[in-house]
């Protein structure tokens, strides 16, 4: 007596990347934009150049006079690239990979792959979508965040399905380039762990939960100035090794804008309750400003830059401007 066998048009799929992928790898088209970017795009180079994981590669990014480093490292080795949105549509490829490129891709584009476009970001999402997720991890005193692997969808950013993710620990004192760079080889790692298995990603791939989503949008100057009278003297130093080496937080001082570096937490807490939020001193000690916040406690400043001036250390601006005003003045607003 014969048996037929049904075979559901999932199983079928899932057969047909299983054989594909096995019998050779991807052709891949990278897009990429900047330093995130880069150690994606070098780690996967490296592996195309020995012949593994990646078959043929070539690069998208937005081509200028000013080239950016993903540009810059395509032309030195000599890869194939190509100016968004103008990419090649004449040649098959079986996967994309995004890290950190900054434009949406056109569900046309998405449907020519047929592995889809795997995206690299810097949080554990549905956590953090957005331009600038670990700066808004610092900023926010999150004790842990990682690199989530997923498949892009049209019109929004982040949204889609999760291949794989990978956490990691944010220690209290770590600031916005170690935690960069920890992501973006972290990143790099984990592209090459879900290409070299990726038909199993793929079929073991799960939704965002949607009513955990928070967002982290690209980050403006308003975003650095700190409001001495609601942010606590944590919330201050977190502001600060979040826009490490990107923007300094910034205040006011007799109406100038100002940009502070170097702060620091200070323990102590005050006792005088003649001041108010903002109040900065000099101490001689550490040679550094203390300034007041909403908590009752300090932090510490080690230099000041006022607008139109050169960058001075705390003893500087506490010479030529903090002793120059009288006690109830001396306020950061």
């Amino acid at each position: 007596m014969l048996k037929f066998y049904f075979i559901s048009e999932k199983c079928l799929t899932k057969l047909k990347y299983s054989r594909y992928y096995s019998s050779k790898p991807p052709n891949t088209l990278f897009f990429g934009s900047d330093h995130f970017s880069l150690y994606s795009l070098e780690l996967i180079y490296n592996y195309h150049l020995k012949g593994e994981l990646v078959n043929r590669l070539e690069v998208v990014t937005k081509l200028s006079k000013n080239a950016n480093v993903v540009q810059k490292y395509a032309e030195k080795h000599n890869i194939p690239l190509y100016n968004w949105p103008n990419i090649p549509t004449e040649t098959a490829f079986d996967v994309g990979l995004v890290v950190s490129f900054g434009h949406l891709i056109p569900e046309s584009i998405i449907g020519k792959f047929p592995y889809g476009i795997l995206n690299v970001h810097g949080s554990l999402l549905p956590k953090w979508r957005g331009a600038a997720p670990m700066i808004y991890a610092l900023a926010n005193g999150d004790p842990e965040t990682g690199i989530t692997i997923m498949k892009i969808k049209p019109n929004k950013f982040d949204i889609g399905d999760i291949l794989l993710q990978e956490k990691v620990s944010i220690n209290e004192n770590m600031e916005m380039p170690e935690l960069h760079k920890l992501l973006g080889e972290l990143g790099a790692k984990s592209l090459v762990k879900t290409l070299a298995d990726l038909p199993n990603y793929i079929n073991h791939s799960k939704p965002q939960l949607i009513d955990n989503a928070t967002y982290a949008p690209k980050v403006h100057p308003s975003f650095a100035v700190i409001n001495w009278n609601t942010m606590t003297s944590t919330q201050i130093y977190n502001l600060h090794r979040a826009l490490k080496g990107f923007l300094s937080p910034t205040s006011v001082w007799q109406g100038v804008q100002i940009k502070l570096s170097g702060i620091k937490k200070w323990e102590t807490i005050s006792d005088n309750k003649n001041h108010k939020p903002g109040y900065v001193a000099f101490d001689k000690r550490t040679k550094s400003l203390i300034v007041l916040c909403a908590d009752n406690k300090f932090v510490n400043v080690e230099s000041v830059t006022v607008l139109g001036k050169k960058t001075m250390t705390a003893n500087e601006f506490n010479n030529g401007f903090l002793c120059k005003v009288p006690i109830n003045l001396r306020y950061f607003m």
